[in-house]
């Protein structure tokens, strides 16, 4: 077994990491503590070919594969995660869930400009009376005629307030009779349908930068061929997809961790008490040593699923451990480096308050830690 990274793969993460470390982390505070999303970010990474590593050529990708976009997603959120989480739903569900099940037409239309970084997609499962039970989703999409009229709300839409954000792929109920899971379907909205409304931009504990909203249909209007893939196997299309974000979680929070680590090997270097740098003192060497065992751990685990997905062989288990483990990884991580900064850990000036404040939201999204370990208990054969 080879745990070497391709001189690709070497090139892929010197490049982002430099990114990162030049052009996000210095403006990181500023978007946490505005909100307003850094557009011009956005059209750097486009520019470098971020958005399409794992996507074809022919479609507007560079053709890289799953261990690229995923190393290229840790570093860029080593610098910020909500850039991260942009990269996960862009990339890892949005565009891989149209090269995957769409047409060559809505592939044209669709992926390729997704993948350039034009546009840029979100993702809508999660309703108000619909999380974690996402089977028992309520918004219908009935055929009349030749189109559809999709009805119901989706929720913590992640990048559908951007400016440049194009579609929302949709799971919604096509059928009347009660046929399981079979019944759901997936659709491709885009964002200036008629019926299509934008509803409130949440304010979350952290990840301010993340434009997230609510979104409405009111018998919005979508043409018959904006169903994507099988009209019934749209659950399990999303299920799919949802198994790359789980490892993309997994990098954004081993960024995260990462950065932490950094921050917190700098400040305890420069940090002096009783005459001598903190680091010089066995508590925070302990502290500073598991940060970097959880994280090489977490960093592993990630790789292997990824590279389990090159190589076109199940992977569910390995992307939620990868997910459960890292995300818990990086409560503990920021919680550490928050204690090793102290009092200067709770002001806004200092990153680990930032990276702290933004752990909890990656034990919930793309599925909780509990269903995480739901799905670990039916991968054991239990229940």
């Amino acid at each position: 077994m080879n745990f070497d990274l391709t001189e690709e793969h070497k090139m892929i993460r010197d490049m982002c990491r430099g990114f990162s470390r030049e052009v996000i982390a210095p403006r990181a505070e500023e978007i946490e503590r505005t909100g307003e999303y850094p557009y011009d970010i956005i059209n750097q990474m486009a520019e470098l070919g971020m958005m399409g590593i794992p996507i074809p050529e022919a479609y507007g990708g560079s053709g890289g594969d799953w261990v690229g976009i995923h190393l290229c997603i840790e570093e860029i959120s080593r610098g910020d995660a909500t850039l991260g989480a942009l990269l996960d739903v862009t990339t890892s569900i949005v565009a891989q869930e149209l090269d995957v099940f769409g047409t060559e037409e809505q592939k044209k239309r669709w992926l390729v400009p997704i993948a350039r970084g034009e546009k840029i997609g979100a993702f809508g499962l999660t309703e108000p009376d619909a999380g974690s039970d996402a089977g028992s989703i309520r918004t219908t999409a009935m055929l009349k005629g030749d189109e559809w009229v999709v009805n119901g709300t989706k929720q913590f839409i992640t990048n559908i307030g951007l400016d440049n954000a194009s579609i929302i792929i949709i799971a919604a109920v096509s059928k009347k009779a009660s046929q399981g899971r079979g019944r759901i379907s997936t659709f491709i909205v885009p964002k200036d349908s008629p019926g299509f409304y934008l509803g409130k931009r949440y304010e979350k504990l952290g990840w301010h930068g993340s434009a997230t909203h609510e979104v409405t249909f009111e018998d919005c209007r979508i043409p018959e061929d904006h169903l994507l893939g099988s009209a019934t196997k749209g659950f399990s299309q999303h299920l799919a997809v949802l198994q790359t974000g789980r490892i993309s979680i997994a990098a954004i929070c081993v960024g995260v961790a990462q950065a932490c680590l950094d921050e917190s090997l700098r400040y305890a270097k420069e940090r002096v008490q009783f005459k001598s740098p903190i680091s010089n003192f066995q508590t925070i060497q302990f502290k500073l040593a598991d940060m970097s065992v959880a994280i090489e751990l977490a960093r592993n685990e990630y790789l292997k699923a990824a590279w389990l997905k090159d190589e076109a062989r199940k992977h569910a288990f390995e992307a939620t451990v990868a997910k459960l483990f890292a995300s818990e990884m990086l409560e503990k991580v920021a919680s550490d480096a928050v204690q090793i900064h102290g009092g200067y850990g709770l002001m806004a000036e200092y990153p680990v308050s930032r990276y702290y404040k933004g752990a909890k939201v990656l034990q919930i999204v793309e599925g909780t830690s509990e269903v995480m370990r739901i799905i670990l208990s039916r991968e054991l054969g239990l229940g």
